[in-house]
């Protein structure tokens, strides 16, 4: 196959992921916390209390967390006088404190779990909004206006926390293909953020290690959870926050509560307190190898993906809607491993010149 002799060489020899059942360390179970209609933030008064809701984020949450937390805030603080508590101590409960106390408030964090208990330690950490709200429905312009919003804030604090003490760095991702794209660049997947996907293209056979695959790439960023999440809650006690290790178990505790301004950040959890109907867990399993260091990229590939961490190169991963169940399947397992096997076995082929 002929390649021109123009084409860039910086990804032609990335490292491949060492793939063998041997080399895995754990497989955990999460449950994303989904709405087809997207994340809801609002207000709505509960007795003589103010909620302000901050949930439902998806495959999101750690992504959206300061974009929403933002809008959160910027709904329920205005006017308020007191404490604030908020409920919830994964990524969305903690941007949300955060943001509480730079704007000058008390708060105190009501949790049934802490990090590294928590919903959000089980994510990925990729930044993007993925699965965040179901792109069959007629999204509503006021929902689209919140999502970019969102978006656009969070991108833009992460970038200010490329510090190792969160655990944030840029990282290349690599979706791969072996048929077209559903989509241009410019679709759906990518469309209302496209400018916060910096050197997104479409690559050519020669450009990239993949084979005769397509491959599509662009720049992020990867929140690391096990490093973030106790990072953020240092920074919440730091500034005064309280924490509170106590499950809200009716809206009648929420009434309770001292603070008459309280965030809701329970993600599921608002299901059954908050009585939201459209509430719904996606599971997604996720497997661990060994570390890799000298991997520092991400790629996406027939639903599976593989991000390197410190922590171990994470390899996902599964999206089954409505089911709860937290029990690791050992099928799965295998397919994923077999189909990341197949991707990394297949990198630099023979039949390809990859140049450089």
């Amino acid at each position: 196959m002929m390649v021109p002799e123009n084409l860039p060489v910086r990804a032609c020899h990335l490292p491949p992921v060492r793939i063998a059942p041997e080399r895995e360390i754990r497989t955990v179970v999460g449950l994303r916390p989904f709405r087809p209609s997207g994340f809801r933030v609002a207000k709505e008064m509960v007795g003589e209390t103010a909620v302000v809701h901050n949930y439902g984020h998806g495959g999101g949450g750690i992504t959206l967390s300061w974009g929403t937390s933002k809008l959160a805030v910027d709904l329920g603080l205005p006017g308020h006088v007191g404490p604030v508590a908020v409920l919830g101590c994964g990524a969305v409960g903690l941007a949300t404190a955060r943001l509480v106390q730079e704007a000058g408030f008390e708060v105190t964090i009501y949790a049934k779990a802490l990090p590294p208990e928590t919903t959000s330690n089980i994510a990925g950490g990729q930044w993007f909004p993925a699965s965040v709200y179901d792109p069959d429905k007629a999204l509503t312009p006021e929902f689209t206006e919140q999502f970019v919003k969102a978006a656009r804030y969070g991108y833009r604090r992460y970038q200010i926390m490329t510090d190792p003490r969160y655990g944030i760095r840029w990282m290349r991702n690599y979706y791969v293909a072996n048929k077209p794209w559903k989509t241009p660049i410019t679709g759906r997947d990518f469309g209302l953020i496209l400018d916060l996907l910096p050197e997104i293209r479409d690559m050519q056979v020669g450009e990239h290690p993949f084979g005769t695959k397509l491959v599509r790439q662009f720049d992020g960023m990867i929140v690391e959870p096990p490093i973030y999440l106790p990072a953020m809650l240092t920074d919440v006690r730091i500034a005064g926050g309280k924490v509170v290790v106590r499950e809200m178990r009716s809206l009648e505790e929420v009434k309770a509560l001292p603070e008459k301004l309280v965030f809701n950040c329970t993600g599921l959890g608002a299901k059954a307190l908050f009585n939201d109907a459209e509430m719904t867990p996606i599971r997604g399993q996720l497997t661990f190898l060994v570390p890799q260091p000298e991997v520092t990229y991400a790629t996406l590939y027939e639903n599976t993906y593989m991000f390197s961490r410190r922590d171990g190169v994470l390899l996902g991963g599964t999206h089954e809607m409505g089911d709860w169940n937290l029990e690791p399947d050992l099928t799965t397992k295998a397919a994923i491993l077999l189909k990341q096997a197949e991707l990394f076995g297949g990198m630099n082929h023979p039949s390809v010149k990859c140049r450089g």
